[in-house]
């Protein structure tokens, strides 16, 4: 679509899921800060995050246009079915918690974000009160913070991290928990280790 110099551009309100993307012949004309135009919620680099009102500048156009090299992904369904394997950490909460997180309803919390999806719903009850040297975390971890309430963690998780992995998300269910809607209902279903 072509939007001439100086135009609005409304692309309205999500319609379905919280997530939508919208690409600019020649991208975004910021500076690059170590190597990417985009912000890091969790470190602060890149430019501020965008807000209502915001203007932002354009770089030049290519003379060609540009591919997608990714197909769009549907909305979150009206309950979101998250697949995990549990581990490695499922052992540091009792047996009814790990039971209560594979067997109860959450909802989408409206604090969540690209860097996890919180969850509302029951505590989980740890069986070890110590706490862990931070570890590496993957894209889908589990992670369950002193409030006992789990978090997926999604594309801009940290690397690292110091609460206990209860389970890992399937990633083909990641799509799906990245556009959950606050208050969508969310259900863990433990699947074996392939």
């Amino acid at each position: 679509m072509r939007v001439p110099a100086g135009a609005l551009l409304d692309i309205g309100t999500a319609v379905s899921g919280v997530r939508s993307y919208v690409a600019f012949a020649g991208g975004v004309g910021v500076e690059p800060v170590l190597g990417s135009r985009s912000t890091d919620l969790l470190s602060g680099l890149g430019p501020a995050p965008l807000t209502n009102g915001s203007i932002l500048p354009l770089g030049s156009p290519m003379h060609r246009h540009a591919c997608v090299d990714v197909a769009p992904q549907p909305g979150a369904p009206a309950e979101l079915v998250l697949r995990v394997t549990l581990g490695p950490r499922d052992d540091w909460f009792t047996a009814e918690a790990v039971r209560v997180f594979t067997s109860r309803a959450y909802r989408v919390s409206s604090a969540s974000n690209r860097i996890g999806l919180r969850t509302d719903g029951p505590a989980l009850e740890r069986s070890l009160t110590g706490e862990l040297p931070s570890e590496g975390m993957v894209l889908g971890a589990v992670q369950v913070p002193p409030d006992g309430r789990p978090v997926v963690f999604l594309a801009d998780h940290p690397t690292t991290g110091g609460y206990p992995v209860i389970a890992v998300v399937r990633p083909t269910d990641l799509p799906a928990a990245a556009q959950a809607v606050p208050g969508t209902p969310v259900r863990f279903v433990a699947v074996r280790r392939r």
